[in-house]
């Protein structure tokens, strides 16, 4: 008897935990298809990268939802794994790499859209034979792939170089010329060097394009990376100043050929296959060209009355010039809000953070944690529903919620985006067109992701 009450009782318990199981499933599934019904499943994210799940190959191992850094951007839904937060990737590729059986690849465009973008080949090489381009302006965003992409360029230019057949010669031509010196600019910089191209890069700021404009102490990497002549970056995150301070050291060398100041204006294809390079101050002549502007171009100006005055400034570079300051930042965004944080941490200054929807929607999980912290705090006082109408040289207006409301302000800041430089290619013949990149996360795709696993790892997986 007391065997069966035994039983009994044990039967109940693991009914418990089972139906306690169930239940929590059960309500994982129903926030997914909620999410589905709202049209946040497969949301509009940025152009640029997302992950592509192959549902014939998917085995509901979740393991892709454990892995990635910036949170739930892929969640379980009747047990396979979908996109229910794509704004919030930004191409780490964990989950891909993660994948026991290559099942997410890696691919531009909205989520299961398409998207006006150049078009490139596999070389990423562009409607005109030997401009190409790399980086953000291309789609990717990761820092990482930046530099590979810079880095794979250079090594089809060398090709080319190499297979050229004999012609008169051109002295005054660069091999190739490299328009950028973010991280994929000085990437393929690098490799020209070990390659032995004569080249130049062009920077119309300063060497290490946005990077250099991030806040402090900002993470840029997140994964390793290689540079070229340099090897691997073994850890897994990296600051800006970890990065900066290996700009530095590219800077110092001797065959190190970079312009900065030098704002592109104009690139012609000459009859003889030489691309001609306008900036306001010269002319270059060069063989190929690589384009790493970034997708940031001109900032984005809110048209409020007093915007020209010097203080109302687009990109933070330093938030530690900045005490006992009164301080506004206009944006809703990762670089407004940690501007915000950034600035607030500075001895004795009173940060607001202006915002013109009712909430933040697309901040990446840490930051968005980080924000209530402070606002909980008192750190950063933050108006939502508010708009600035118009900036004094020692006062701000604004309207919130339909209220004017004017305080002390000694400087503001805009992160209000950027016009992308997609005029400026196609004013040099660059093609658009719109290019569904889920449908070409084809098969071999998938093939490439599993040869990074161990071999038998990946054919026991495909079996």
């Amino acid at each position: 008897m007391d065997s069966i009450f035994a039983f009994l009782i044990a039967a109940a318990v693991t009914g418990l935990f089972v139906l306690s199981y169930l239940k929590s499933m059960k309500k994982r599934d129903s926030r997914a298809r909620e999410a589905e019904a709202k049209g946040q499943l497969y949301s509009e994210g940025p152009k640029g990268q997302h992950p592509h799940i192959d549902t014939n190959y998917c085995i509901g191992c979740g393991t892709c939802t454990s892995v990635c850094p910036e949170g739930d951007v892929l969640a379980m839904l009747a047990g396979k794994a979908v996109i229910v937060n794509g704004h919030k990737c930004i191409g780490h590729s964990l989950c891909a790499e993660a994948c026991p059986v290559g099942a997410i690849t890696m691919v531009m465009a909205t989520p299961s859209m398409g998207a006006d973008m150049p078009y490139l080949t596999p070389e990423y090489e562009t409607s005109i034979p030997n401009l190409f381009i790399v980086g953000e302006l291309g789609g990717l965003a990761l820092i990482k792939n930046a530099v590979n992409q810079g880095r794979d360029c250079i090594d089809t230019i060398t090709k080319r170089v190499k297979g050229r057949p004999a012609g008169p010669s051109k002295p005054d031509a660069y091999d190739v010329l490299i328009v950028g010196a973010g991280p994929g600019g000085i990437s393929a910089s690098l490799r020209a060097i070990e390659k032995q191209l004569k080249y130049l890069t062009l920077e119309r700021d300063e060497i290490g394009g946005t990077v250099a404009k991030f806040p402090r102490q900002k993470l840029v990497m997140t994964s390793p990376v290689e540079f070229p002549m340099y090897g691997k970056f073994k850890k897994t995150e990296l600051s800006k100043e970890n990065l900066l301070a290996f700009w530095d050291m590219v800077l110092n060398r001797s065959d190190f050929n970079a312009v900065t100041g030098e704002k592109v204006d104009d690139i012609r294809k000459g009859a003889d296959g030489i691309f001609t390079v306008i900036t306001p101050n010269n002319q270059y002549r060069s063989r190929a060209v690589i384009l790493a502007l970034g997708r940031n171009g001109t900032p984005r100006k809110l048209g409020v009355k007093g915007e020209e005055l010097p203080k109302v400034m687009y990109r933070l570079i330093e938030a530690d010039h900045y005490i006992n300051k009164k301080i506004l930042v206009v944006g809703g965004g990762d670089s407004a809000v940690e501007a915000a944080m950034g600035l607030a941490r500075q001895h004795g200054n009173q940060v607001t953070l202006s915002y013109r929807k009712e909430s933040f929607v697309r901040l990446k999980e840490r930051n968005a944690h980080r924000i209530e912290d402070c606002m909980r705090s008192g750190n950063v006082r933050v108006l939502f529903n508010s708009n600035p109408v118009e900036f004094k040289p020692d006062a701000v207006i604004l309207d919130v919620n339909g209220s004017v409301q004017e305080i002390a302000n000694d400087f503001v800041w805009i992160f209000a985006g950027g016009t992308p430089p997609n005029d400026f290619l196609k004013k040099i013949g660059v093609e658009f067109g719109m290019r569904d990149m889920t449908l070409e996360a084809t098969q071999e795709a998938r093939q490439a992701v599993l040869a990074r696993q161990r071999p038998g790892q990946a054919q026991a997986a495909v079996q």
